[in-house]
């Protein structure tokens, strides 16, 4: 499986923006989906997760990132609304599924970047 994001750029704070996260090859493998997120010096995190049964986020997102999936497009999204200073990090597309190499697939990234 292949990742490819788009949609990161510099945005003000309160600002919104739209990832996509294209994938191809197979995708009929994939069983579920999620963007990660990594700031200069920190650990790369969960933001937030898409399966058959549902999402989860994480709690600094809650309400403001809303995450979800066009199986048809085989395309997901994020869409960060109310975006903060502390959300810029290259964000990364994730693919699991138990046929995949590793158990995962990553894309590229894309990076964002929220000014005050």
């Amino acid at each position: 499986v292949q990742l490819v994001e788009s949609g990161g750029g510099l945005v003000q704070a309160g600002g919104s923006l739209r990832l996509s996260c294209a994938a191809s090859g197979s995708t009929f493998s994939i069983n579920a989906m999620g963007w990660y997120r990594q700031a200069p010096g920190k650990q790369r995190e969960l933001v937030a997760r898409i399966t058959s049964a549902g999402t989860n986020y994480a709690d600094s997102v809650k309400g403001r990132f809303l995450i979800s999936r066009d199986s048809a497009k085989n395309t997901m999204y994020l869409q960060m609304n109310s975006l903060k200073p502390e959300d810029t990090a290259v964000y990364y597309c994730n693919a699991e599924g138990w046929r995949l190499p590793g158990g995962s697939s990553w894309g590229q990234g894309t990076q964002v970047t929220v000014s005050s």
